[in-house]
């Protein structure tokens, strides 16, 4: 296995499975407190990449969008982190994202913020942003992932906390 640093570090992610594998495996590397922003478009996978997360976490709960909740929390097992999923789409403002109390939750879990990019930088200056980029008019099918087209995961970390973390390819 090669171990890169993991900002800047990019990958392309064919399948659903994937890119929950992916998640599961970017799991391992977080820890209570980190903050992940996802970004991309709609059904570029944001959701099934926190099932992985959710997954390699062991949180318990099905993990779905929380599009209209805004914040979902998923219990983690004894002596490990949850998970706070948050879609910031709906958010208008700072106000309504701090109005979420995620900072009463921020020490403790991992918080997974979709569409948080311009706004849920605010939370930490310790963060890893994914981006994923998917082909135009790939995903347009009831499924995001009944089309082929692979998706590109882009991993971009910042602050002191992600300066020398590594990905482990297999």
């Amino acid at each position: 296995m090669a171990a890169k640093l993991l900002d800047g570090y990019s990958q392309g992610l064919p399948t659903a499975d994937d890119m929950r594998d992916f998640g599961a495996r970017l799991a391992a590397l977080l820890r209570p407190g980190d903050l992940v922003i996802l970004t991309g478009p709609l059904g570029a996978g944001k959701t099934t990449l926190t099932q992985g997360i959710g997954t390699g976490l062991g949180v318990r709960g099905h993990i779905v969008s929380p599009t209209f909740t805004i914040a979902r929390e998923y219990p983690g097992p004894a002596g490990a982190p949850g998970l706070v999923h948050v879609d910031a789409y709906r958010l208008g403002s700072l106000d309504e994202l701090d109005a979420l109390d995620l900072d009463t939750t921020l020490d403790e879990s991992v918080t997974v913020v979709e569409w948080g990019a311009g706004v849920a930088e605010v939370l930490s200056e310790d963060r890893l942003e994914v981006t994923i980029d998917r082909p135009l008019g790939a995903g347009t099918g009831g499924d995001a992932f009944d089309q082929p087209s692979e998706r590109r995961v882009t991993l971009r970390a910042s602050g002191a906390r992600w300066a020398s973390a590594a990905w482990l390819e297999r």
